[in-house]
């Protein structure tokens, strides 16, 4: 049996990992198209919950990140939402540049103590929706700083300080 990928989302301002979420939405949407909001999180959180602990206090984020995540693969138009604290992804498909980068911005994280989500984003599909064309690149709060470079771990942390303190500028 071939193993379900993991994505990761943001529910309640934390990184949580779903398994199969791919294969959740993919089995609903010949099925669900046209129906109300509430029908198809009902099920995306029926499918999900096979592989996956659902904490009964969430499902209503559940349900909502689970929707909103269906409505993007359907290509559907969904609102910005603003997620909490500090949310870092590296773009790249996996190459010893993309990881030294990632690397870099894990390292400079420990070393000023600052808590983030940190994402490493392989899928060529999500990459593209940052309308980057050179690789690695770096987003930091959904903003694309870097690409096609890694660039100086000086040049890093001043962008995190900058993405900590917005008021700032």
């Amino acid at each position: 049996m071939a193993e379900k990928e993991i994505k990761q989302i943001m529910i309640n301002g934390r990184s949580v990992g779903i398994v199969g979420l791919e294969d959740a939405i993919n089995k609903i949407a010949p099925i669900y198209k046209g129906k109300s909001d509430e029908e198809i999180k009902k099920s995306l959180l029926q499918e999900i919950s096979t592989d996956n602990y659902v904490p009964p206090a969430a499902i209503e984020a559940y349900g909502h990140v689970l929707l909103r995540e269906f409505k993007i693969a359907q290509g559907l138009l969904v609102a910005e939402e603003d997620i909490l604290g500090l949310n870092i992804a590296v773009l790249g498909m996996g190459c010893a540049r993309c990881n030294q980068l990632e690397d870099d911005v894990r390292n400079l994280l420990s070393e000023m103590k600052i808590a983030a989500n940190l994402t490493h984003i392989t899928d060529f599909k999500e990459i593209a929706r940052y309308g980057v064309l050179g690789s690695p690149a770096l987003v930091i709060n959904n903003k694309v700083v870097s690409a096609g470079e890694v660039p100086p771990k000086s040049k890093i942390r001043q962008w995190i300080i900058d993405a900590c303190n917005p008021q700032d500028k």
